[in-house]
């Protein structure tokens, strides 16, 4: 899923009227309730479900976020907006899905009326963007639009009929251009909202319901358990309850404020400073978006665009997630070692078997989505029978309760208790069913402007030209190449969530990556998507960095500047992909665990290198040479990888001698 831009402090936001409190939920559970009913009972058509769940969408955007923000009260004016704009959603979503046959009879040859609602659909879409996810993305929504446009006759030209060179195009009048953004298959209701209203939707309900009923507080115990008593635990803790919420989460935000909250405070406790604290959390969060099944909703869109199958997707980036955690997992570790840091006391830490105990129904529903799954079920179904999952099992630990355990220990299982589990479990469905919907009004919103960019593109021919231009930029250089992907990445992710930026990128250079390259189809999607978590990382614009820096009390951009460090793999893995390309496609079993071993150990070297510590103190020198043997490692030719591999066992070989010889922090704590 994508990232929902920051939102007013609790301090600041104003409570909204009950009545409009009980539409959203209302309109939630309403929303979530037809998605089950699509994925799991009677699958609807291809424009009938996106355009309805665009609809449910968008009235929810204009229910939770007042048009002058929620900061203020609606007042006479606000509501006068808003309600043209819940018109607009209701009417746009119901003409399309009621008028479906008509429209389709007539392709090409739109009515006025077409025309009106397509254009009000196209504005509501943007403003209800503006609200759920940012001002960053409907701008580039407007630019794009009027990048398309053409002037009227005689009038001055618009912006694509100004831009020099292949940027410049003859523009398209307003019946074409809405024809495409409202009537077609490459606009709003386009790939990027087919995915959100199925797919994506599913999964971001499930982990609704698994956070409802306890996943998170499980998963974060669980890492307690197995790390608190290791050096730096709380920090390590962070990393795996991390991965754990990006298995039901998908986002670097949701992470960082749910597990950080445990974990931040804990970790400053232990002596991490306060940016340490909050950059170690916003990296190893970030790490949940790259972390199978969820993916922060990219490996349901990565399937679709390069027809893989999502099985197959979350299969083959196991391995690079594995690299990532546990490249945040060793800088963790070697900052604690440097700063001589202990565990948690045993008796301050959950013990695993209880934790196990009462959290087992958690892991459960996880095996249920893997096996149906590698069964080769469409991944909507799935996640409905995963949800179905989640209900059963909850019921099945009460039964147990009321029919085994209660008489064992000599309670009374009486009809009230079960009437009051009843009314629990009712309150808990309804609950869960609000939040997801909820939880997916922004990576929806930001499909939605997606699509509309993503038309545009398509309309104008802009993706053949910017890969034109990439190509004659980096001379044909696939390191330049990759540079300018990064910056692009950086530059989008300044103003989009990511899973737009995803969108919007892989369209503009994926072809050049691909053709011009000769990166694998799939390689190329996971390098763009990748890329474009960077902006939860780097400054200026860290956004899982601010979250965190809130957090820990600290500066946001020592905290971002910290994040970055620790998150170093995210730059270095999709590199190593493209260069390496058989830690993806496959090969020979010798040649793909030597990838995989070098990769494990240039990634621990790099570490190590900017720490300036592994074992024990790593001398300058040391320092300078990893850099050149890391870059050996990556270079595809065997003879540069054996180099580069005896280079770095042979430093960090010396640096573990010297640290058995020494009475260092680390030798100390192995003691």
């Amino acid at each position: 899923m994508s990232e929902p831009a920051p939102l007013p402090s609790l301090a600041d936001k104003l409570p909204q009227p009950k009545l409009v409190v009980l539409a959203i939920s209302v309109v939630a559970v309403a929303l979530s309730l037809f998605q089950m009913y699509g994925a799991g009972i009677e699958p609807l058509g291809l424009f009938y479900q996106r355009s309805i769940h665009l609809a449910f969408v968008m009235f929810l955007a204009f229910l939770m976020f007042p048009v002058f923000g929620s900061n203020r009260k609606r007042g006479v004016l606000g509501w006068v907006i808003d309600l043209g704009f819940l018109a607009g959603a209701f009417i746009t979503g119901f003409y399309l899905s009621f008028y479906l046959d008509e429209i389709f009879n007539r392709a090409g040859f739109w009515t006025s009326t077409d025309l009106i609602i397509g254009i009000i659909a196209t504005v509501t879409v943007l403003e209800a963007s503006r609200r759920a996810v940012g001002l960053g993305m409907t701008v580039i929504g407007i630019i794009a639009i009027v990048y398309a446009l053409s002037g009227p006759r005689g009038a001055l030209p618009w912006l694509g009929e100004w831009l020099p060179g292949i940027l410049s195009h003859r523009g398209a009048d307003v019946d074409r251009l809405v024809g495409q953004l409202y009537l077609g298959q490459e606009g709003i209701y386009g790939l990027p909202m087919g995915v959100a209203a199925t797919y994506i939707f599913m999964f971001v309900l499930f982990g609704a319901f698994l956070e409802v009923t306890g996943a998170g507080k499980f998963f974060i115990d669980m890492a307690y358990a197995a790390t608190g008593r290791k050096a730096g635990g709380p920090a390590k803790a962070a990393v795996l309850a991390s991965a754990g919420m990006g298995s039901i989460s998908g986002s670097a935000i949701a992470n960082v404020v749910t597990t950080g909250a445990f974990t931040i405070p804990l970790m400053k406790k232990l002596g991490y400073r306060p940016a340490q604290a909050g950059g170690i959390e916003a990296a190893a969060s970030t790490g949940g978006q790259i972390t199978p099944p969820l993916m922060g909703a990219g490996a349901f869109l990565i399937s679709e665009y390069t027809q893989v199958p999502y099985l197959e997707i979350v299969m083959v980036s196991i391995f690079p997630a594995i690299l990532y955690l546990g490249t945040v997992y060793l800088f963790v570790h070697i900052v604690a070692l440097k700063n001589g840091m202990r565990g948690m006391p045993v008796e301050e830490l959950p013990d695993w078997k209880q934790v196990l105990k009462e959290g087992w129904q958690f892991i459960l529903p996880l095996g249920v989505l893997i096996y149906l799954l590698v069964l080769n079920i469409s991944p909507m179904r799935v996640g409905f029978w995963a949800i179905i999952s989640v209900l059963a099992v909850a019921a099945l630990r009460y039964v147990i309760w009321f029919f085994y355990v209660a008489p064992q220990n000599g309670e009374k299982a009486s009809h009230d208790r079960l009437k009051v589990a009843l009314a629990n479990g009712v309150r808990i469905t309804i609950a869960a069913l609000e939040l997801g919907a909820k939880n997916a009004v922004a990576v929806s919103m930001a499909c939605a402007v997606a699509g509309i960019i993503v038309g545009v593109v398509g309309l104008t021919g802009l993706g053949l030209k910017f890969s034109s231009m990439m190509i004659a930029f980096s001379g044909g250089h696939i390191v330049l190449a990759l540079v300018l992907v990064l910056i692009a990445s950086l530059i989008l992710g300044m103003g989009l969530p990511v899973t737009a930026s995803y969108i919007v990128l892989i369209v503009l250079v994926g072809p050049a990556l691909s053709n011009e390259f000769g990166i694998p189809l799939l390689i190329a999607h996971l390098v763009v998507f990748w890329y474009s978590q960077d902006s939860n990382v780097t400054p200026p614009i860290a956004l899982a960095g601010f979250a965190g820096a809130a957090i820990a009390g600290a500066s946001p951009l020592e905290t971002s500047m910290q994040a970055w460090k620790f998150a170093k793999g995210l730059y270095l893995i999709p590199a190593f992909m493209v260069f390496n390309p058989e830690i993806i496609t496959g090969g020979p079993l010798p040649l793909v665990l030597w990838t995989g071993f070098t990769a494990i150990l240039s990634l621990a070297a790099f570490a190590a290198a900017l720490e300036g510590f592994m074992f024990a103190k790593i001398d300058l020198v040391s320092r300078i040479l990893i850099v050149p043997a890391t870059i050996g490692i990556f270079y595809p030719d065997i003879r540069a990888e054996i180099a580069g591999t005896v280079v770095i066992l042979a430093i960090l070989g010396l640096n573990w001698w010297k640290s058995r010889h020494s009475d260092g922090p680390a030798a100390k704590i192995a003691a």
